[in-house]
């Protein structure tokens, strides 16, 4: 397969939420919602669905980031209980909503490359 055109690369197209083709045009809309095609570039989006591969990736991250704070937390203050909902359920909600976004762009951007850009090759 010829290579004709440079592909940024998905994690910084990603990461940047934008179009994982041209790396210009906005990925969302909204939220989490995307475009149906790409302002910049006139890519067709509508192949992107990223389903739950974000929310696990998020889920571990976040996770092992959280849990480990509050180990260390415990161990160093071993504060009241409260302190550790006051201190955790807010850091993972902010942690979480923080996460989504990006990781959604990677997903879709992944996507793009190694799946689409296959059966648009063949």
């Amino acid at each position: 397969m010829p290579e004709t055109e440079r592909l940024p690369s998905p994690f910084a197209t990603g990461l940047k939420c934008r179009c994982p083709r041209c790396g210009e045009g906005p990925l969302y809309r909204g939220f989490l919602k995307t475009w149906s095609r790409c302002e910049s570039c006139g890519l067709d989006l509508t192949f992107s669905e990223s389903s739950e591969g974000p929310a696990v990736f998020i889920i571990l991250i976040v996770g092992f980031i959280i849990v480990g704070a509050a180990a260390l937390t415990e161990v160093a203050f071993h504060p009241h209980p409260m302190v550790h909902l006051a201190l955790w359920i807010p850091g993972t909600i902010i942690l979480s909503l923080a996460l989504l976004r990006p990781f959604k762009g990677i997903m879709i951007a992944l996507q793009y490359h190694h799946v689409v850009r296959e059966h648009s090759a063949g």
